[in-house]
């Protein structure tokens, strides 16, 4: 079990070219393992000025808030965002009119300005449309409203916004949660770089790509300059998995998809306790929280549990190193200019704290840092950050764009 859930040098660097590889595949084909989503709107850096209504709907959470960027930052109402249970949106028979009813009677109780340009982030599988809305690919997290499914999800609701509430919006941009990190690390403009970038129940990164490198576009867009690119990297199928993962996948909902994200994020990590000790009767709900109690509290567990969650978490933070490791040798190959680059993460596993262990952010930065000095970028900087309300940051830069 050791050796099998230790991953070498060589190997993470495997990992690393590998995701690279499927990458370019993503830019220039529909359909492929890394989908690389691109989002048509070209995020405003430096002297973004203005007040934006932002929406962020994340898992069955919806929050509302206005975002004002000045020169001196972002402002947000201290008593804001204001946050919605929309756990209901589970039940049977939810349809899209009661979505939208739900969400404009709270977005309609908040103070907001009158005509202001509302940032949406949504943060399920959407395609970006040409026009800044997005187009739902499919439903998680057990919702399903099918006839939303392959449709807008922006202008309905500015539509119905429009007509139900007591202030007019201007315009909606749609941006799911990666990207939303993405653009809130260019508050702070001076890189060279940007990428955004969750660990938490799910993965995903994000970053922008010159449109001439994403062959998929073709001419009918007349598009150019850097593109937001949503890479849908927790369907990355790595090398060097183990029986575990496979075990893990046989049992899941998905078979075969995102095996990065089930080696890697807080919803299935957990799992692999039950892979490797099927005798010991681990609950099939067990989750990050779990992993990470055994590491903390080693006198409540047994040796051999606590070993092999050390090595679970540590592997985790590994494989992230080693897929932002070849994310960034990618985009250098593109622009041998790079020389600073900026990661905004989010995500409750990402910035985690365990006792006796490397904190899992930290893990990656020493990773990675070793990665770089690898594949020849020792020069390269690299600052990983953490805004407060990501999300409905980069909702605000991505409706003032």
């Amino acid at each position: 079990m050791k050796n099998e859930l230790k991953l070498s040098e060589l190997q993470l660097k495997e990992i690393a070219l590998d995701l690279e590889t499927k990458i370019e595949r993503g830019l220039a084909s529909e359909g492929e393992e890394i989908l690389c989503l691109p989002t048509y709107i070209h995020p405003a850096s430096g002297k973004i000025e203005g007040k934006a209504t932002t929406l962020d709907f994340n898992g069955t959470n919806f929050r509302a808030t206005v975002v004002a960027l000045t020169e001196g930052g972002i402002e947000m109402n201290p008593e804001d965002p204001k946050e919605k249970d929309l756990s209901v949106i589970r039940s049977q028979g939810f349809t899209e009119h009661d979505l939208l009813s739900r969400l404009s009677e709270f977005v309609n109780k908040i103070p907001l300005p009158e005509n202001t340009p509302v940032g949406y982030c949504f943060s399920y599988l959407g395609r970006g449309l040409p026009d800044g809305d997005a187009e739902l690919i499919r439903w998680s997290n057990g919702i399903e409203i099918p006839e939303m499914v392959g449709k807008p999800v922006g202008k309905p609701l500015l539509d119905f916004l429009n007509r139900t509430g007591k202030v007019t919006f201007t315009g909606i941009k749609v941006i799911n949660d990666t990207v939303a990190n993405l653009f809130a690390g260019m508050v702070k403009p001076g890189y060279d770089a940007y990428i955004g970038l969750i660990v938490g129940a799910s993965t995903n990164m994000a970053t922008f790509i010159n449109a001439d490198r994403i062959p998929k576009l073709g001419k009918d867009l007349n598009w150019q300059g850097l593109i937001p690119v949503n890479l849908e990297s927790g369907n990355f199928n790595p090398p060097h998995l183990t029986k575990y993962d496979d075990g893990l996948d046989e049992r899941s909902d998905d078979k075969g998809g995102h095996r990065f994200e089930k080696a890697v994020s807080g919803m299935y990590i957990g799992q692999l306790m039950r892979e490797l000790f099927p005798e010991d009767d681990f609950s099939v709900s067990v989750d990050v929280k779990a992993l990470t109690g055994i590491i903390n509290f080693p006198e409540k567990h047994k040796k051999n549990h606590v070993k092999a969650a050390k090595r679970i978490y540590k592997r985790s933070a590994k494989l992230v190193a080693a897929s932002l490791a070849g994310l960034i040798d990618l985009l250098i190959s593109y622009d041998g200019s790079i020389k600073r680059i900026k990661i905004t993460a989010e995500g409750s596993l990402f910035w985690s704290k365990v006792k006796n262990c490397r904190n899992y952010n930290k893990l990656v930065k020493r990773t990675l840092k070793d990665m770089m000095a690898d594949m020849g970028h020792k020069k390269i900087k690299i600052k990983i950050a953490r805004i407060e309300n990501a999300n409905l940051v980069g909702a605000g830069i991505a409706a003032l764009s």
